[in-house]
């Protein structure tokens, strides 16, 4: 691959390039390149996969976009070790595969990181654009040119414009951007589970009686739009539910079409339930570059302690 540290600043730009990112690629995608360029993001080196381990470690950058689309699971172990290892370091938007989207799950919950499954340029400008609003109340990298704090001020509001246009157009056209969005990540949080009494014990439940329910909410699919009842949340929490009754793993990608939403869309809503507490991460013992995810303990007792509830009110789980 090509260092283009020294290349000259692209023509047509909209504003000022003043962030610094390492593309890995094992192929550079014009669109790709473009659309960092849209997002005012100045590629500074980009390495194929093989590469990429000496450049990460102990660089000092603004942005890592991983593209791994076409690369082997074998080239990307270390990379993907890297990245999901490291306490700290520059923003991560991470590229997937349909077909690839298990080999994200040691990177879910790390700070500061989005993942996206073969997004459209909207939909990755609009990532890029979250990326670099981050890095704009951090701490400048070696690479980036000193900047006035009026420059980022209005950088900043460029860039939040920028993201609410990118925004509507997704909805309008492709609805590639998830329904979290307009919820706002901070706003989910797990309540206390400190409202359950003493004499409250908690219900016997079968998995079959929530896969019963999770195939209810499947038929309606049958007769109506499934985007009119998207609710990826509360699916995986049934989906996980279900699975921790049979003692069962659940692999990122089963997961993911559990949620019945877009993969990218699961993705997120998977990184903000494990910000919330709800979901956890069990690598798996045989092959530590793939991860399941599971209910947290909380979330257990939330659910079960849900179904006591309902079941006392004569309702029906749905």
């Amino acid at each position: 691959m090509a260092n283009l540290s020294a290349a000259p600043e692209l023509v047509g730009a909209p504003y000022d390039l003043a962030a610094n990112a390492l593309l890995i690629t094992s192929a550079a995608r014009t669109d790709v390149i473009e659309t960092l360029t849209a997002a005012g993001i100045r590629v500074r080196e980009v390495a194929d996969i093989a590469t990429a381990p000496a450049l990460l470690d102990g660089a000092a950058l603004d942005l890592v976009l991983l593209d791994a689309r076409g690369a082997a699971e074998t080239e990307l172990a270390m990379v993907l070790d890297m990245l999901g290892d490291a306490l700290a370091g520059p923003a991560l938007v991470a590229i997937f595969s349909d077909g690839q989207i298990d080999l994200a799950g040691p990177l879910i919950g790390k700070p500061r990181t989005q993942l996206l499954c073969d997004p459209g340029t909207t939909e990755l400008l609009g990532a890029l654009l979250r990326a670099r609003a981050e890095n704009e109340g951090a701490p400048r990298s070696r690479w980036t040119d000193i900047t006035r704090d009026t420059e980022v001020a209005r950088l900043r509001r460029l860039n939040e414009e920028v993201a609410r246009i990118a925004d509507a157009l997704a909805r309008l056209t492709r609805g590639e951007l998830a329904e979290e969005e307009e919820i706002g990540r901070s706003s989910i949080r797990a309540p206390e589970m400190e409202y359950r009494g003493a004499d409250e014990p908690l219900p016997d439940i079968s998995s079959g009686e929530i896969r019963a329910v999770i195939r209810a909410r499947r038929l309606r699919g049958q007769y109506f739009a499934t985007e009119l009842f998207a609710d990826p949340a509360w699916d995986m929490l049934l989906d996980l539910f279900a699975a921790s009754l049979e003692r069962r793993r659940v692999s990122v990608s089963s997961l993911c079409i559990a949620a019945a939403v877009p993969p990218t869309t699961a993705l997120r809503w998977i990184g903000t339930m494990h910000e919330a507490g709800l979901f956890g991460r069990q690598a798996d013992p045989g092959d530590r570059r793939r991860a399941y995810i599971v209910l947290s303990e909380k979330a257990v007792q939330g659910m079960r302690a849900y179904v006591g509830a309902i079941r006392r009110a004569g309702l029906g789980l749905v």
